[in-house]
């Protein structure tokens, strides 16, 4: 903290406090409350109760939590494949062509996910590409998304390599497949690893794109919450965002760890 006195520290930690509670903490904690309540007492949530939970980790809400989960996990491992193959080939290009793949990637991002599930729902409605009704549509979407958060970080991160360690490794005869594997790779996985987080806690909590795009079958847990929320059942709906929340700040800590293990390395 650029602040050296102890009165500049006390009103700057005051000033983040009076941002960070009412903006982000409290409406968390109210969800929490609210996923252990049964009724309202005036502002607050009260009677408490588990049932919410219970009915949270069974039947078809544990079922979309686990499609959650597997359509996060495939996007997550689709978008850091094609952004970090799209990210070392830019890095190939002159400053022209890298712009126009970074102008590529960012398209996505650039207009809203609703924008993008239309278009997704629109091409691929025909034959020959029929996916409209099946899962895959919205594994491809959900890509689609966060394809452009693993790019820039991937690509970021491809800049700064210094091109000493290719350099040696070419000019003992290393093979540029082998340069690639062995050398290019390992330096990168930090950042692969924060980008595969970055995609994955996006992809666990889209919906505006999922909505237009999710086949009967394969329910996602983002648009459970919404369903439950929309019909009234705030309670169910908070728990169901709870538990939403904790499982992807769990593979989160499981990414970090793994990511702080490939920083030691």
């Amino acid at each position: 903290m650029l602040v050296h006195s102890r009165a500049g520290r006390w009103a700057a930690w005051a000033g983040f406090a009076v941002l960070f509670v009412p903006l982000f903490a409290l409406p968390l904690l109210v969800i929490l409350a609210a996923s252990f309540a049964t009724h309202w007492s005036g502002a607050l949530p009260s009677g408490p109760t588990t049932a919410h939970y219970t009915a949270a980790v069974r039947g078809e809400s544990l079922q979309a939590l686990t499609t959650s989960l597997v359509t996060a996990l495939a996007a997550s491992l689709l978008a850091l494949t094609f952004g970090t193959w799209a990210a070392l080939a830019a890095s190939a290009l002159g400053k022209r062509g890298r712009r126009v793949l970074d102008a590529l990637f960012v398209l996505p991002v650039a207009v809203p996910s609703v924008v993008v599930g239309l278009a997704v729902l629109v091409a691929f409605s025909q034959p020959p590409l029929l996916l409209n009704g099946t899962r895959q549509i919205v594994i491809l979407a959900h890509t689609v998304l966060v394809t452009a958060f693993a790019y820039q970080s991937v690509s970021a991160a491809v800049l700064r390599l210094d091109p000493m360690y290719e350099q040696a490794a070419a000019s003992l005869g290393a093979r540029p497949s082998y340069v690639l594997l062995r050398v290019r790779l390992p330096l990168l996985l930090p950042s692969l690893n924060a980008a595969a987080g970055l995609c994955f806690a996006l992809s666990m909590g889209e919906l505006s794109a999922t909505m237009m795009l999710y086949p009967p079958d394969w329910l996602p847990l983002p648009v459970l919450v919404f369903t439950a929320t929309d019909r009234g059942s705030l309670f169910t709906g908070s728990a169901l965002a709870v538990v939403l929340m904790a499982a992807t700040l769990l593979v989160l800590l499981a990414v970090s760890r793994i990511r702080t293990k490939a920083s030691y390395r």
